[in-house]
């Protein structure tokens, strides 16, 4: 087994260049059909504040939509700010389903056409095989992706996810093509094995955080694909800027910005979506509150306590409740 022990505040590493990568809501008007507009200006706000858009990941309900939807989300992306994304390669199956590397190549080679580079989900066909034979996999993929970034999901966020042991993210890490890994388990800890690991064998590699109840993991060498950042990424890249710089109002940044975090992010968490939805509309940034039909929902009481951080954070000038 892989040695564990570590002292997280030897992981600090002040002034480090941070890099952000946004996963992007995808939003809908009253009769339910997706807001494409709104959609597109979040895109170019992400990329003008300097983080990265991802499309078509649990944020952008990657999972419940449609061939054609998500082929869409593509082609919107790819028209608002070309090769500069990316993007979730999702392969829907059923617990028992074996691994299907054509399925995968088949969204990977989809995303390359339009220049973005793919995130590769998990699904039951992936994780549900030996350790060896998910390494394996991921060195299938590299054959058909020049470049690839993992994903490990917390079973919180979806049924099909898993957080790899130690020995298989390893593994991972001599997969060339593979240039980083999104980790959400909302731990700390594992988080921290991971960054440990990738200090040791593999410095270039980007432990990617997906912790919105953590987002400070950028303190200790991590970068971030988070969903809390497209509640503000603007706000994300502003505080990015105060740690490469080490200002100390990057503190009081976070808090509050966590503060979301801890708001959205609480049971059921697939309702977050909802919250981001919420909160989005109060800073006028798109139109409705409205999400997938088939997403959770957050009470309409949250508006008011949104409303709150949204003044906190300085953001509600031209929006609405």
């Amino acid at each position: 087994m892989i040695k564990s022990a570590f002292n997280p505040a030897e992981l600090i590493q002040p002034r480090r260049k941070i890099t952000g990568m946004s996963a992007i809501l995808l939003p809908f008007l009253e009769d339910g059909s997706v807001d494409w507009a709104s959609f597109a200006a979040h895109l170019a706000r992400t990329t003008e504040a300097g983080l990265t858009p991802a499309v078509n990941m649990d944020t952008g309900y990657v999972n419940l939509l449609d061939d054609a939807t998500r082929s869409e989300v593509l082609q919107q992306t790819h028209a608002t700010v070309g090769g500069h994304f990316v993007a979730g390669a999702f392969v829907a199956d059923q617990p028992g389903a074996a691994w299907n590397l054509d399925a995968y190549r088949q969204r990977i080679e989809q995303i390359q056409q339009y220049g973005g580079t793919p995130i590769i989900f998990q699904n039951y066909g992936l994780t549900s095989q030996t350790p060896e034979a998910i390494v394996a996999s991921y060195e299938q993929i590299g054959k058909h992706a020049p470049r690839f970034i993992a994903f490990e999901l917390g079973t919180m966020f979806a049924p099909f996810g898993k957080i790899y042991d130690l020995d298989v993210y390893r593994g991972l890490l001599d997969v060339p093509q593979c240039i980083g890994a999104k980790h959400s388990s909302l731990s700390r800890v594992l988080e921290w094995e991971r960054l440990q690991l990738r200090n040791e064998h593999r410095p270039d590699f980007m432990v990617m955080t997906g912790n919105d109840l953590a987002i400070d993991m950028v303190m200790y060498g991590s970068d971030y694909l988070l969903g809390l950042s497209t509640f503000a990424p603007d706000l994300f890249a502003k505080r990015d800027a105060m740690w490469a710089e080490g200002d100390p109002a990057f503190y009081e940044l976070n808090d509050v910005l966590q503060y979301l975090g801890f708001l959205a992010f609480r049971p059921p968490v697939p309702a977050y979506k909802h919250s981001a939805a919420q909160f989005l509309k109060l800073r006028g940034w798109i139109k409705t509150n409205r999400t997938h039909p088939n997403s959770p929902a957050r009470p309409e009481s949250d508006i008011a306590i949104l409303q709150d951080i949204a003044q906190r954070l300085g953001v509600l000038e031209g929006g609405a409740a």
